[in-house]
């Protein structure tokens, strides 16, 4: 329990910040799971312009360091590697 006036205040400041920090994870986790879904769908063009769209939501969150930088190189990466394995499979 905060006691003082400052730690009331920080307290007050660190519920924030963590609602604001949730909201951001989950349009990154949205952004992801658009892109499964896509993926799942088969149609790699349609996959690959959903995979633009969510790179950008990526790169923003992890620049904020909501997620680590290398979390969400690796999650591209892996994304991206799916979509192109598409193009494998449908040719």
């Amino acid at each position: 329990m905060a006691n003082s006036a400052q730690a009331r205040k920080r307290a007050r400041q660190a519920d924030k910040q963590r609602a604001h920090n949730a909201s951001l994870r989950s349009t990154l986790r949205t952004a992801i799971k658009r892109v499964r879904k896509a993926i799942l769908t088969g149609d790699k063009a349609a996959a690959q312009g959903v995979f633009q769209e969510s790179v950008s939501v990526i790169d923003r969150i992890a620049d904020k360091k909501i997620v680590h930088k290398n979390a969400a190189a690796r999650t591209k990466s892996r994304l991206s590697a799916q979509i192109k394995a598409l193009g494998v499979a449908a040719a």
